[in-house]
């Protein structure tokens, strides 16, 4: 059976090698673009070569209409599967993906992956950190693989765009769940986005609440426990964040709690509040 949404260091260490496994680094640093690399250059897994938020999972050209698209937008899904292939992964790969700062960035890849219809694909949970607590190797090598067959296939998740949310401004029948930090979500401590607040009616959930004190994601029940009460169904709901990275945290840990069928808004904040237009709430 593949690995579709976590696995454990102990797990990876006995088949990291094994040659239908594809293993990505996603290390990331939002006010460090380059510290991503610097890090995976340092030392990473041996054979795992490295995702760029910016460049690999991110297409930041405008929109059709020169509009603003937020500061991660998806790339075409041909360019995605592109990228796939020059990473070695095939139609069958079985995909681990890692981060050291507890799946912020990983969770972002593990959506990707499903957003073109690959299921096999997995966070390493506990990130680097589980890893080295192993006594595993690290490797500086530029690992390389031979190209790879992914093909698109239909997806798992699913989107919503800017229009669809401000729909549900006037008709609010789907819950909107922010997963930036609260004091972001109150417009309070804004450093990335020009303007700070939430979109009216959104709910706060922030992605490291995922999480238990050592880096690994909460049991399914108490995730189940913690979204019970945030909207009535996963099918009704919307997740967002500042640029669509952290949301799929979110997304991510409601596939762990059993729970799927949440959007994924990619614009998010960032988008949302590029145009002065769209309204703006505060506080609580």
């Amino acid at each position: 059976m593949p690995y579709t949404t976590l696995i454990d260091a102990e797990a990876l260490a006995r088949h990291y090698q094994d040659p239908n496994w594809v293993v990505i680094d996603c290390r990331h640093d939002l006010m460090n673009p380059a510290a991503g690399r610097q890090a995976y250059d340092g030392g990473h897994i041996p054979l795992a070569q490295h995702a760029n938020l910016d460049t690999d999972l991110s297409d930041k050209s405008l929109g059709p209409n020169g509009e603003f698209r937020g500061r991660h937008p998806l790339p075409q899904p041909t360019a995605f599967v592109e990228t796939l292939r020059r990473w070695g992964v095939n139609h069958g790969s079985q995909v681990v993906v890692y981060d050291a700062q507890g799946a912020m960035f990983a969770a972002r890849l593990w959506w990707m992956l499903r957003w073109v219809g690959h299921e096999a694909a997995a966070v390493l949970d506990g990130g680097l950190q589980a890893w080295q607590a192993l006594g595993m190797p690290l490797s500086t090598a530029a690992e390389t693989r031979p190209r790879g067959n992914a093909e698109p296939h239909a997806s798992l998740v699913r989107t919503v765009d800017v229009k669809d949310v401000l729909a549900n401004l006037q008709d609010p029948s789907r819950t909107v769940v922010d997963a930036r930090a609260p004091d972001r979500f109150r417009g309070e401590n804004e450093t990335i986005d020009p303007v700070g607040g939430h979109i009216p009616g959104a709910k706060n959930r922030f992605f490291k609440d995922n999480l238990n004190a050592d880096g690994r994601f909460k049991p399914a029940e108490q995730l189940r426990a913690d979204f019970a009460g945030l909207f009535d169904s996963p099918q009704n709901a919307i997740m967002q964040c500042g640029s669509g990275a952290t949301a799929c945290h979110n997304l991510l840990a409601l596939e762990i709690a059993g729970m799927p069928g949440a959007a994924l808004y990619p614009g998010s904040w960032s988008e949302w509040c590029a145009d002065p237009a769209r309204p703006v709430a505060r506080g609580e």
